[in-house]
């Protein structure tokens, strides 16, 4: 998929109106590790999950059909509990062109590891903004997760093509998480309490001031950067590295921020080859400032020579 200048252009201020749905998403539900369940309740799941994905309109703007976000979703089962409720990791993934070449960069690659929902065959998959917790908490929490990311994913899509552009979609994802379903300790991912690596921060942190810097970098090392690579390599990669001060900034004045994380777990193999073709006399120092920002991926960086 490539977006044309003209369209890149616009895309900085609106999306053309022409009618279609904002997702090119593939749903994959695994469940090897579960016994004794009819396969045919895992194929309708899949089924309803992309047809909910790829059907709804989940903006008010209108897309070409080159215009979608490419999106992946794998639901992988791993037990199964009494009254058909289920456990389940989801890994999603989403990517977004790069102006005038066939490259598509990776926006998201994140595991959820905290996934608990109720699903049987006869029940279709709904989700209502206003009413995120439904009248099943258990029911209600799997189209809640997946609308989530949706937001999520097009709040970076956004971000990606003008400064700040994505806000709204954050926004719908902050208040996912504000009226999301509860039953005990049975749902999670939705607390500030437990775990650091979950949806509550993830939105937190993207919505946050104190991580503005990230946001305006990730518009630069995509418009500015990337999307420049065709025309201009050394001023794109120029504006690229210009943001490693930032990203140390923000891990510096931070503990533990997720979003760091998340940001490098789509980015590091990316950023790798970058800075291969950074100029000789700067890479060493690249090289080393990156390794202590991005200490899980340090090997990466390593091997550059």
């Amino acid at each position: 998929m490539k977006r044309s200048f003209f369209l890149i252009l616009l895309l900085s201020l609106c999306r053309l109106p022409v009618w279609a749905q904002e997702l090119n998403a593939k749903v994959t539900v695994t469940h090897t590790q579960v016994q004794g369940v009819d396969p045919k309740v895992f194929q309708t799941l899949e089924q309803n999950l992309n047809t909910f994905l790829n059907s709804r309109k989940w903006t008010s703007d209108h897309y070409q059909n080159n215009e979608k976000v490419d999106c992946s979703f794998l639901l992988n089962i791993t037990k199964k509990a009494n009254d058909n409720i289920f456990t389940a990791i989801l890994t999603i993934q989403a990517s977004r062109p790069v102006f005038n070449t066939d490259y598509n960069t990776p926006t998201v690659n994140f595991q959820d590891n905290e996934v608990t929902f109720s699903f049987d065959q006869s029940q279709t998959i709904q989700f209502d903004d206003n009413n995120v917790a439904g009248s099943d908490p258990l029911v209600a929490n799997l189209p809640a997760v997946f609308a989530y990311y949706v937001y999520y994913i097009l709040g970076l899509d956004y971000d990606s093509f003008s400064p700040n552009g994505g806000t709204t979609y954050f926004q719908k994802a902050q208040d996912i998480v504000n009226k999301a379903p509860e039953k005990s300790s049975v749902i999670q991912g939705w607390q500030a309490s437990g775990s650091k690596n979950n949806r509550y921060w993830l939105v937190e942190e993207i919505l946050n001031p104190r991580f503005k810097a990230f946001r305006t970098f990730w518009y630069t090392y995509h418009r500015k950067g990337l999307d420049m690579m065709t025309d201009d390599p050394q001023e794109a990669l120029k504006n690229i590295v210009s943001g490693i001060p930032v990203l140390a900034t923000i891990q510096k004045e931070n503990t533990n921020p997720i979003i760091l994380q998340f940001y490098f777990d789509a980015k590091s193999t990316e950023w790798a080859n970058l800075l291969q073709q950074t100029p000789q006399a700067d890479r060493a120092k690249y090289v080393k400032q990156m390794m202590a920002i991005d200490v899980t991926n340090a090997n990466k960086y390593r091997n550059i020579k």
